[in-house]
């Protein structure tokens, strides 16, 4: 890590999305909940969650591909809350989306999809000029420069997603949102470009939010995790930490489903089912978003939403009941 300052925060955000529910009325989906977390500059934030809790809202409303219902989003310590200020965090901040076959244009060649960002922010002098940075790119994420005049659909998905990468980096960006960019991918082909992201920040000291939902490319690649339900942050940790010491009940039973390598360690662990299914978001539990699923539930989780709170130095925990998941010993140990 390059720095203890933080290039990304993130306060109170919202992003509510009107469903229609009858005839004139509408009502809130709560996709992101009153969400706050930190990135310094050089760290790799993993955000985990199952499918549905909100991740890849929160990666999308910090870039304003959503207009936020509130909060604050703060770069390099400046609110990002004006159109220049806007077009100026743009040029810093880019995404790299999960579907390699449909965020390319199939009508573009290879050159003129990483250019794209040149092309809108003005940034080359001539055609030479675009060029080279063009193939200075491929050669960043291991393509040739022959690949520059094919198209998108000429390549396999390991391909496209490099690809979607070299266009994220053409405008020389600090930050990167990382939304599930392996999920698509063949298992040995996300080990590649796993460690491809790993020497790219290395490089270009890029600092990542990298969203997924399997929590060992998590592991390997972040320095802190996040972990969301139903569009609520409920646990904040160092990687190893949050690992070897998950507080939360949803965490545990999250990291409790990791498969273990070794037998003799897999017939050890202990696998926390949870019982019910996940809530809709547009009619989540009222207090507590866990509390329909939790075993520790009690009367005072239906009444408020436990605070997002430090409980151990750098160990952010929202649960009212700590006492009664810490009782719960689950011997998940992941090496």
């Amino acid at each position: 890590m390059d720095s203890e300052k933080n290039l990304v925060e993130i306060r109170h955000l919202k992003e509510y999305f009107p469903v229609t529910v009858g005839f004139f009325k509408s009502k809130p989906l709560k996709a992101v909940d009153d969400v706050s977390f930190t990135i310094k500059k050089g760290e790799t934030l993993g955000l985990v969650g199952e499918s549905g809790c909100g991740k890849t809202t929160v990666g999308r409303t910090i870039l304003q591909l959503y207009k936020p219902t509130g909060g604050e989003i703060i770069y390099d310590g400046e609110e990002v809350n004006t159109r220049q200020r806007l077009m100026e965090f743009r040029k810093k901040a880019t995404m790299v989306f999960q579907d390699p076959y449909s965020s390319l244009n199939p009508r573009m060649t290879v050159s003129d999809i990483i250019a794209e960002p040149l092309d809108v922010h003005k940034m080359y002098t001539s055609k030479e000029d675009r060029r080279a940075r063009v193939l200075e790119l491929m050669e960043y994420v291991g393509l040739n420069s022959e690949h520059a005049s094919r198209y998108a659909h000429e390549f396999s998905g390991g391909q496209r997603q490099r690809i979607g990468i070299a266009r994220a980096l053409a405008v020389n960006p600090e930050f990167i949102v990382c939304d599930e960019p392996v999920s698509a991918l063949d298992v040995s082909i996300q080990a590649q470009v796993i460690n491809m992201f790993d020497e790219l920040q290395d490089r270009l000291g890029l600092t990542y939010l990298f969203i997924a939902h399997d929590l060992l490319v998590v592991r390997h690649i972040s320095d802190r995790i996040a972990v969301m339900y139903l569009g609520k942050m409920v646990e904040l940790a160092d990687a190893d930490e949050i690992y070897d010491h998950p507080l939360h009940p949803y965490s545990k039973s999250l990291l409790s489903s990791v498969p273990v390598p070794d037998p003799k360690e897999a017939r050890a662990n202990k696998r926390i089912v949870l019982q019910g299914d996940i809530p809709s978001p547009l009619n989540a539990p009222s207090g507590c978003p866990f509390r329909s699923r939790c075993p520790y539930a009690q009367e005072d989780c239906a009444e408020s939403m436990p605070e997002f709170k430090e409980v151990e130095t750098g160990h952010f925990v929202a649960c009212h009941h700590l006492e009664y998941a810490e009782g719960m010993k689950m011997g998940v140990q992941l090496r």
